[in-house]
């Protein structure tokens, strides 16, 4: 009767299982240098752990799911010809991308709300360099939906937004000259409204002369008197 031999591992395959990477490691370097300490699965980063980029110096320290960035972290770059780090960027991550509520810095304009495949989409506030300030709806990092930005001369709009510009109903508050526009807008540009005067007499600037106000007319008179001119040419 035939003896069957049941397969042994080789040394190759020994050392092979040894080699690959689960659970927690120290500092792991690639190739082109980049240096991973944490968790591991299946040869993937996975779990908590901290990789540093050698070409740029940038850091992530967080969550990883199957080799990508996945869950919450931080990823922070280093400044030129120092030692110190700026973080640029604190939150939620999914499949290597911005993803989820987070908080991004650039030099000293900051963004802080929802993320979608690494775009400001969904609700946020944005503080610009220049002073600006918006809270609202966001789609691809443009506004879009319904939000309202204060101008650092303390202007302010509220209303419709479309990629980025006012589209729709809208209100826009002239602090400086105390006067209101009410009214639809196409592309950034106001088409259809009415102007009218709010908050004058506290304006810095106010114009020269007010809004005249509007009155409506008696109707029973113009019917009268369009009545009576009718009559008259018969």
């Amino acid at each position: 009767m035939p003896c069957i031999k049941k397969p042994q591992k080789t040394q190759s395959t020994l050392l092979d299982i040894k080699s690959q990477k689960c659970g927690l490691r120290s500092s792991v370097f690639s190739v082109t240098g980049n240096e991973y300490t944490g968790e591991w699965q299946d040869n993937k980063k996975h779990g908590k752990g901290t990789q540093v980029w050698k070409k740029s110096g940038a850091i992530y320290d967080g969550d990883w799911k199957f080799g990508k960035r996945d869950g919450h972290g931080t990823y922070s770059v280093l400044l030129p010809g120092t030692k110190k780090y700026a973080r640029k960027y604190c939150g939620g991550w999914k499949n290597g991308k911005k993803h989820g509520y987070g908080t991004c810095y650039s030099s000293s304009a900051v963004y802080e709300g929802e993320w979608s495949e690494d775009y400001r989409s969904g609700w946020g506030r944005m503080y610009y360099d220049n002073g600006d300030f918006y809270e609202g709806e966001w789609l691809k990092d443009k506004n879009h939906g319904q939000g309202i930005i204060i101008f650092a001369n303390g202007n302010w709009y509220e209303g419709a937004w479309r990629e980025g510009k006012k589209n729709g109903d809208g209100k826009f508050y002239y602090c400086d000259k105390g006067q209101l526009y009410e009214g639809v807008w196409v592309d950034g540009i106001p088409k259809c409204g009415t102007l009218s005067d709010f908050g004058r007499d506290e304006a810095p600037a106010p114009t020269k002369y007010p809004v005249p106000q509007l009155q409506l007319v008696d109707m029973q008179l113009v019917l009268r008197e369009a009545r009576s001119a009718y009559l008259d040419q018969c």
